[in-house]
């Protein structure tokens, strides 16, 4: 009887081994974090622009005081169209205009403040810039993204922590329900150091962006979907190694020296373009190109230009495909090579 109970524990132990050994190893566990779906098409683009627009192109200045008169603001020969069409001519899909800079004037006719188009000759204040934009780049499939300023040095509400949070999120509402899919947002960090004192309920505005646009990028110094790299030059330093959650770098910079127009400016050469892409799309970041209408309402025939010559010497740089004729071989199998590209394949 021992025996036979021997025997039978031989052959169970000797089935369950081979059992066992047959049995496919689970693929190893992705290494966290990861990009959401928003995040990775967002950095497949790789390069968009920028349009920095308002009072400040008519003053000649940067940031603004807020008592600017809406008055000033007359571009009288706007064409959204050109800009789209700037934009495809570079190769940006996105497109993101400051409807709101730091002057507190508004581009669109904002039912909450009365400065804004509505105050301009332009279109006797029949106007909004941000529809334009928004019809000329569906008509070409470009997307659009919004800038809407924190710091308003204009409305008096500012300092007050509830009346000016609810008067930011109401122009947040207007901004995302009016004109279709926004594709992101962006909350400027910037500040003047005598700014009234002011805490802005972030956590309350990114809840009702994702709301209201569940797909939207979130721009803001520190994400949650997309963070500032740190400078205004185009160039990412550093990145920490050990975050816990995925939060790309954009890099943003202007084609000018100014980041709205200057009649006295000029647009960089095209090697510093150059060098400011491999710095930006080279390290794994996105480039925010800022490329300024004019007081006419057009971009000048030197951007235009500038740009179109940027795009043509990345072409030109990157016609070669080094990998075309290799192939990948890949494997879920633990141990060795777990893919990657062989050499032997090339």
């Amino acid at each position: 009887m021992a025996k036979l109970l021997q025997l039978l524990c031989i052959i169970t132990l000797s089935t369950y081994s081979k059992l066992a050994f047959s049995l496919a190893t689970p693929p190893p566990l992705p290494i966290l974090p990861l990009p959401s779906y928003a995040q990775l098409k967002w950095q497949q683009r790789e390069l968009i622009m920028f349009l920095h627009f308002g009072v400040n192109t008519f003053t000649d200045s940067e940031w603004g005081t807020g008592n600017e008169s809406p008055a000033i603001f007359n571009p009288t020969g706007l064409d959204a169209n050109q800009w789209v069409d700037t934009a495809t001519k570079g190769g940006i899909s996105l497109m993101i205009l400051t409807a709101k800079h730091h002057d507190g004037f508004c581009l669109w006719p904002s039912k909450y403040t009365d400065h804004s188009v509505v105050g301009s000759p332009w279109k006797n204040g029949h106007g909004d810039v941000v529809q334009e934009l928004v019809n000329a780049a569906k008509a070409r499939g470009v997307d659009v993204g919004l800038y809407l300023s924190p710091w308003d040095r204009h409305d008096r509400r500012y300092g007050n922590t509830k009346a000016y949070n609810e008067y930011y999120l109401a122009q947040l509402q207007e901004l995302l329900n009016n004109y279709g899919n926004v594709r992101e947002i962006w909350f400027d960090g910037a500040k003047g150091s005598n700014a009234p004192n002011m805490s802005y309920d972030f956590n309350d505005w990114f809840a009702m962006v994702k709301e209201l646009q569940s797909t939207i990028n979130i721009f803001s110094d520190a994400g949650p979907g997309v963070r500032w790299v740190g400078n205004e030059n185009g160039y990412l330093n550093t990145g920490d190694p050990k975050g816990t959650d995925w939060l790309p770098a954009e890099c943003d910079v202007s084609i000018r020296t100014g980041w709205f127009w200057h009649k006295s400016q000029s647009p960089k050469g095209v090697n510093e373009l150059l060098e400011i892409y491999y710095n930006s799309v080279g390290r794994n970041c996105l480039l925010l190109l800022n490329v300024p209408p004019n007081t006419t309402g057009l971009i000048s025939k030197s951007d235009v230009q500038r740009l179109t010559e940027f795009k043509n010497a990345i072409d030109t740089i990157f016609s070669t495909n080094l990998a075309e004729k290799c192939s990948i071989k890949a494997t879920s199998q633990r141990g060795g090579r777990n893919g990657g590209l062989d050499p032997k394949m090339c």
